[in-house]
């Protein structure tokens, strides 16, 4: 029988796997070249650290870090750092790769990382966690900074963490230089140089991808219902910007449970509950349910925005929409896939559908190096035309190719990709 940790290493090389798996397939149809295939099919640093921390009681506790570059081939490597127990080299390769296509089907000038610390941090004072990230930011050292690879926030990481590694990092260089290095980081506050709208940023661009789809598809999005899994920063966000449309949101699951409300829960208020109480769980307007049964629950629209894996063999047979949208990285995988196509089902894939964090942390990194403030209209119409010219991109490719969305997905980015390394060369 398989110990915890046996199973949470399976775990995370299948993320690995699928990653691998999903690419293989574009690569094959597009038949690209094998020299190229070579290439994006490997990582290209994979930076390990384990750093020592006071903690208050003032004993030393010791952490492990990661940062894996995937491909630097069309600008400086970016991507999330997550603060999670269940952080594994396995996944920050995934997730890494995944960002590297992600900026390529939305024709950013970035290539794609991840990284992050194996740790609870709800087992964490506020001050440990700042003690924390700012001694990982320090271990990094030269593996970050504005022009090379710009972390951003991902899970259980927010605007005050990014603060803390910009100030960490400023404390690395010379005076003169500090103020010219306001992009080492994006998804900061507003006042340290943070972009309007970033917080609602993945979440906007998820709504912006429904609309296209509700109008090719022809379906009115007032009255609509929605269930949403994982009440995030993705989640909560796409749930209340989802609400203005007049759709109905009729189910919630996150890490501490499951609710149901089939007459409509507000996304403000279920919001704000779980700001004060830190999960959904206790929200007073709505029933307690199981994971079984929020599956199985008929809807219009389900938004996976928790973790990965979670649209299998086992649960996707159970599933009972219209449209996935997939808010969170890898929530579906080879197999669930296979089973939503044949029930009919539309999946708008995470590389496409969640894409709008990293266009609004470029956004961030733009103004930052003009020394500009964009005022929040400009940032969302922005947002709105970059991502809707990808996923008419997208939309395209899988008409041209008679494939799934997330295959075309991949061949928009491997396509952009091989160009330019055809243009290039390869050194020497």
């Amino acid at each position: 029988m398989q110990t915890v940790k046996e199973l949470q290493k399976n775990q995370q090389e299948s993320i690995y796997g699928n990653v691998t798996t999903q690419f293989e397939k574009a690569a094959d149809l597009m038949k690209l070249d094998p020299d190229i295939r070579k290439i994006l099919a490997t990582t290209m640093n994979e930076v390990v650290v384990h750093f020592p921390v006071r903690m208050d009681n003032n004993r030393i506790e010791t952490f492990t870090g990661y940062r894996v570059q995937h491909n630097s081939a069309l600008g400086p490597f970016k991507g999330g750092l997550r603060f999670h127990p269940d952080v594994y080299i396995d996944e920050v390769r995934a997730l890494a790769t995944w960002m590297t296509w992600k900026s390529a089907i939305v024709g950013i000038p970035f290539g794609g990382a991840k990284g992050g610390i194996q740790i609870d941090p709800s087992k964490y004072s506020k001050e440990e966690i700042q003690r924390i990230t700012r001694r990982f930011t320090f271990a990094l050292g030269s593996n970050i900074g504005p022009e090379y690879d710009i972390p951003a926030p991902d899970v259980n990481t927010n605007p005050q963490i990014m603060a803390w590694i910009l100030d960490t990092y400023f404390s690395t260089l010379p005076p003169q230089e500090r103020h010219r290095s306001r992009h080492v980081v994006t998804g900061k506050p507003i006042e340290s140089g943070g972009c309007p709208g970033r917080d609602k940023a993945t979440g906007q661009g998820l709504i912006y991808i429904i609309e296209e789809w509700a109008k090719d598809n022809k379906f009115d999005l007032n009255g609509a219902t929605y269930t949403v899994q994982g009440f995030g920063n993705v989640g909560s966000w796409a749930a209340r910007l989802l609400k203005h449309h007049g759709a109905k949101l009729v189910a919630v699951e996150d890490i501490t449970g499951t609710i149901i409300n089939q007459e409509g829960i507000d996304p403000d208020e279920l919001a704000h509950h779980t700001e004060l109480y830190g999960g959904v769980m206790g929200f007073q307007k709505a029933i307690v349910s199981d994971h079984e049964t929020f599956l199985s629950l008929p809807a219009d629209i389900f938004i996976p925005a928790a973790l990965h894996n979670q649209i299998t063999s086992l649960s996707a047979p159970k599933l009972n929409v219209r449209l996935v949208a997939e808010g969170a990285n890898g929530p579906t995988d080879p197999e669930g896939d296979i089973i939503l196509r044949e029930k009919g089902i539309d999946v708008i894939p995470d590389i496409l559908c969640n894409s709008g964090g990293v266009i609004v942390s470029y956004f961030e990194w733009l103004q930052n190096k003009r020394s500009e403030y964009w005022e929040l209209e400009e940032v969302d119409c922005k947002l709105h035309k970059k991502i809707v010219n990808a996923y008419n991109c997208v939309k395209n490719i899988a008409y041209e190719y008679c494939t799934d969305w997330r295959t075309a997905a991949y061949i928009v980015a491997l396509s952009r990709l091989q160009t330019v390394y055809k243009e290039r060369g390869i050194f020497p």
